[in-house]
């Protein structure tokens, strides 16, 4: 029943009408509504207005359902609802409205302080929301506004107009009086279904319809073994909804007013799950204007603004609630999110039902590649289990460790350090050998198909997924711009309109006004420019972070090197110390550089938050991927490489030499620098950044609660809300942090597993606990998300694509300038006498007299056993005796032209089978491609016959409306409704018509 409520122009309007939205009831004795002015009539004071249930028989206004079919309950929190109990804490206090959103402001009473308590009694309410002893008492001109009022004022009409807008949108709202000197409101928000249906047609939804059909399956020999598979795989699965049948699926097709006869709505609440519900509501908060004066639209201005706090959608209740009661976000937590469920595959389709395509799509990415993990990782232990096999049979390891060699190698130091046996560095070449051995090669190479494997399998599950997602066909919704990018183009304006108007009057032209409302390259040149110079700081920042490293290696080693007792631990220590110093740094530069890249993302002024975020993405990533990988490149490519020969030795500032490489080369220090780099980002980064410090943040905000002067009553505390409860866990910030930390970790797993061919074991291992610290962060630690719908990843398969590919170049410059694989192929095959490896060791060492070392670089004090008259030294270099001694020899031209061709044979067979790879694996699953034809063509043909039999009906209808049709059975207007789609009982109704395709 309506009733008439007149709405005169700049009068109030009453947002409490008592139109019904369900069962038929008006609003209850005692229930507090507020006339809330428009935006043209602000200040305007009304009263508490309290209509009794009997005020239901007054009469109707044709136009009172449209204008005033909005609810907005504005009500005490201490007042206690006599009317009715409270069941549901998702719910509006008639407990038949579900909240789809919440927005949150934090008020402060005029005149009121931090410090100051709430009044005693029950305040009394007003039409702006303030509250008092008097509606009457307390007038705007009797209180002196102070700087902060006068802010409080401003903010507060904007939340007024926003909210109004809101209203004229359609949206119903609800929110508790502000009863407090100071304290948190949280608005909630209500989208009927007129709003869902329009929103939904809008936004261009797809939504099940009542056609179904059933799968085609795969051929006999493909069926069986996946019924075999199925049934081994039977304990992975998590107990979960969406895995019980997925043979059969509904037909989809954007929503349509017009064709509501499609889709089998049995209840208009439930037929929008919450994530569209809030999905919708998102999309109209983010166009809705706020200040009409100044053109500005949207929730992000307003939060950027401090006008509003926070938005966000509820979670679906508790996720470790006592009791029966099963929820969305209770189920992931007891079948995904624990670590007890770490062996189980994961509910991607709850998630995506959830938290929406965008995070469904990530956790998706991360499982695929946690399980590809699990081979690489079995092959790389098999690789290191071979190298340890075959210690004892690697001949220049033998010959190394041959006391009877008695190799004398030149001083590693000037003055401090004697000679020494090459039998000393034993330990060394056994360990090199685990790493560096014939297996790497063969492993290097399989790495680079893996990934492009793991790629192109990535490709169809993401087809696959957007199959029955219903992503297919899915248009780019339109992105509203930045509040930051509007804000630059109004200052923009203004400087032009001003400009303009010295013209006019100045020399009577016109200024050119087709750039006025839109930022150009001109504009931002300076961001540019500031990118630019920042960016190349930065990285060079972090390479003389690198050389200041390399110089305390080498000055701790000459240190080290005077005292006796730390000689024989110099390398250690020092490698030890320098590995861990650079974690450390890498660490905390990390941190600075994403914030770094942050500011910069946002002096550019992208006009969208998708480019925003691939701005940002790019600029996070290349500042990260230099500081972790800087290290390690040094490593692998320059330590060793500019040391020069005895006599003739590079040296740091003064007095200090390049440091050398290993006996055994630099391939085992290589190896240690990336693994304690990769374990100690994955032990920190989860253990410390990703637990600890949310802990931290969570502790924090809720002593900052308890100890805030308008903190919630005890009633409220004991029984929360659960807007109250998600307003205490942390906002969500994005996936970029996630898919940087996996990125990164694709790196360390692919660029150098040459060096270290356990990388994929430890990266599937944090993996594992990666997938359920994740899940747990996102259902019980954050703000539910929006739900955001895309169709792939966006820019990180570009990032994972290249990394992929650069991954060949440096895997081939690893197994060729970094280990001693290629000298040993050109030893055996071109110097031994034999075929063996039996005299490469003596091969590699050249001769120095040590007669002519350099005045004061002798050893001091020498306790060598024998009188030295040559030393060797690692270095294809011709002997003292010979026309041109110490000059580079043959052998080591022959080395470099075998590295090289290595490098290009390498490069171009592993790219070449990757393009095979590529083009062997289809991007797009066949049996998809399949079903998605018959698909089309199955709702064609559907549509086109309901379409037929529709008008076919209103023309029955329309020529039985001529007479009497009483033996139909059937008014005209039922007759409009198509049968084949509607009745019940017939050959298309929702529970009977399955289609096989």
């Amino acid at each position: 029943m309506d009733f008439d409520i007149p709405l005169l122009p700049g009068s109030p309007r009453r947002l409490c009408p008592p139109a019904v939205v369900r069962g038929g009831q008006g609003p209850k004795h005692g229930q507090q509504c507020l006339q809330v002015p428009g935006p043209g009539v602000r200040g305007l004071q009304g009263g508490l207005t309290r209509r009794s249930s009997q005020a239901s028989g007054g009469g109707s206004s044709p136009n009172s359902s449209a204008s005033t079919g909005v609810i907005n309950n504005y009500l005490e929190a201490s007042e206690p609802l006599s009317w009715e109990p409270r069941l549901s804490r998702m719910h509006f206090h008639d407990n038949q409205r579900k909240v789809d959103y919440v927005l949150v402001y934090h008020y402060r009473k005029r005149g009121a302080h931090p410090g100051h308590g709430s009044p005693g009694h029950s305040p009394a309410i007003v039409s702006n929301g303030e509250t008092g002893k008097d509606p009457d008492a307390g007038a705007a001109g009797d209180i002196e506004l102070g700087p902060f009022d006068a802010l409080e004022e401003e903010r507060k009409e904007q939340r007024e107009e926003f909210e109004h807008n809101l209203v004229e949108a359609g949206l119903e709202l609800e929110k508790d009086l502000e009863s407090k000197s100071q304290g948190s409101v949280f608005v909630r928000i209500h989208a009927p279904w007129q709003v869902l249906a329009r929103e939904a047609e809008f936004l261009k939804i797809k939504v099940p319809t009542k056609k179904t059909y059933v799968i085609k399956s795969e051929g006999s020999i493909a069926k069986t073994f996946n019924k075999i598979l199925q049934k081994l795989s039977a304990p992975l699965k998590p107990r979960v909804p969406e895995h019980s049948n997925n043979r059969m699926k509904n037909l989809s097709y954007p929503f349509s007013r017009e064709k509501m006869y499609l889709y089998n709505i049995q209840d208009k609440d439930t037929f929008f799950d919450n994530a569209t519900r809030s999905r919708i509501v998102r999309e109209i908060l983010k166009r809705t204007a706020w200040s009409r004066a100044n053109n500005m639209m949207g929730i992000n201005s307003l939060i950027a603004n401090n006008i509003y706090e926070a938005a966000y959608p509820l979670h679906d209740g508790e996720c470790d609630s006592p009791g029966d009661d099963v929820n969305d976000r209770k189920l992931l937590y007891q079948e995904w999110a624990r670590y007890r469920v770490f062996y189980k595959f994961q509910p991607i389709d709850l998630i995506r039902k959830y938290f929406g395509e965008k995070i469904g799509l990530y956790f998706a990415w991360l499982g695929l590649y946690t399980s590809f993990l699990i081979p690489s990782s079995v092959i790389g232990v098999v690789v290191f289990l071979y190298g340890c096999a075959t210690i004892e049979e690697d001949i220049p390891s033998k010959e190394m460790c041959d006391q009877q060699n008695a190799f004398t190698m030149c001083p590693l130091c000037d003055k401090s350090c004697d000679y020494w046996n090459l039998s000393s560095a034993c330990g060394t070449a056994q360990a090199s050998h685990l790493f560096d051995n014939p297996a790497t090669v063969f492993f290097s190479i399989f790495m680079a198909l893996w990934a492009t494997m793991f790629l192109e399998n990535w490709k169809r599950l993401q087809m696959r997924l957007g199959y029955f997602w219903d992503l297919t066909g899915v248009e780019e919704e339109e992105e509203h711009s930045r509040p930051e990018y509007e804000a630059k183009v109004r200052e923009k304006m203004r400087r032009e309109s001003d400009k303009s108007l010295v013209q006019k009057l100045g020399t009577g032209g016109t200024a050119d006004e087709d750039d006025a409302d839109k930022l150009t390259w001109k504009d931002r040149l300076p961001g540019y420019l500031m990118n630019f110079a920042s960016i190349l700081f930065m990285i060079a920042l972090t390479f003389s972070i690198v050389f200041g490293v390399i110089v305390y290696r080498i000055t701790t080693a000459a240190a080290l090197s005077l005292n006796k007792a730390t000689r024989s631990n110099v390398r250690v220590t020092v490698t030890a110390t320098a590995v861990i110093i650079n974690l450390v740094v890498i660490l905390i530069l990390d941190e600075i550089y994403g914030a770094m890249a942050k500011w910069l993302t946002k002096i550019e002024v992208p006009k969208t938050e998708q480019t925003f975020e691939e701005r940002l993405i790019l600029k996070a990533f290349l500042l990260k991927f230099v500081n972790a990988y800087s290290p390690i490149f040094y490593v692998a490519f320059f330590k060793g490489r500019f040391v020069g020969r005895p006599g003739s030795y590079v040296y740091v500032f003064d007095g200090y030499r390049m440091e050398e490489c290993a006996p055994g080369g630099c391939l085992m220090e290589l190896c240690i620098q990336l693994s304690i780099i990769m374990l100690g980002k994955q032990l920190i980064q989860n253990n410390i950044f990703e637990i600890g410090v949310p802990k931290l943040k969570k502790l924090f905000r809720k002593m900052k609660d308890e100890t805030e002067p308008g903190a919630a009553d005890s009633a409220c505390s004991k029984h929360p809300k659960q807007w109250d409860l998600d307003y205490s866990l942390e906002p969500y910030t994005g996936l970029t942090p996630e898919y940087m930390e996996m990125i990164i970790q694709f790196g360390f797993v692919t660029l150098f597993v040459a060096s270290f061919p356990l990388a994929p074991a430890f990266a599937l291992l944090n993996n594992v606990i990666e997938v359920r610290l994740d899940a747990k962060k996102f259902v019980a630690e954050l703000r539910r998300p929006d739900a955001v719908r895309t169709k792939d990843i966006g820019i990180w398969f570009d990032i994972l694509s290249g990394i992929g590919k650069f991954s060949v170049i440096i895997n081939a410059f690893v197994i060729a300038v970094t280990s001693d694989f290629i000298p040993r192929l050109v030893y055996q095959y071109s110097y031994s006498h034999n075929g063996t490896l039996h005299g490469f060791v003596n091969h590699t060492l050249s001769f120095f007299n040590v007669s002519q070392l350099k005045e004061g670089t002798q050893p001091e004090n020498s306790q060598f056993d024998q009188e030295v008259q040559f030393c060797r030294f690692k270095d294809y270099r011709e002997p003292p005796w010979a026309p041109n001694p110490y000059e580079f020899s043959k052998q080591y031209w022959s080395v470099l032209s075998a590295r090289l061709a290595f490098v290009i044979i390498f490069q171009n067979l592993v790219m070449f089978l990757s393009v095979l790879v590529d083009w062997m694996i289809p991007d797009i699953p066949t049996d998809i491609s399949d079903q998605i034809k018959s698909e089309k063509s199955l709702f064609v043909d559907s549509f086109l016959k309901e379409e037929h039999e529709k008008l076919r009906l209103m023309e029955e209808a329309a020529w039985r409306g001529r007479g009497p049709s009483r033996r139909s059975g059937r008014s005209p207007a039922a007759s409009l409704v198509p049968s084949a789609w509607s009745q019940p009982g017939s050959s298309a109704s929702s529970g009977s018509q399955h289609t096989s395709v």
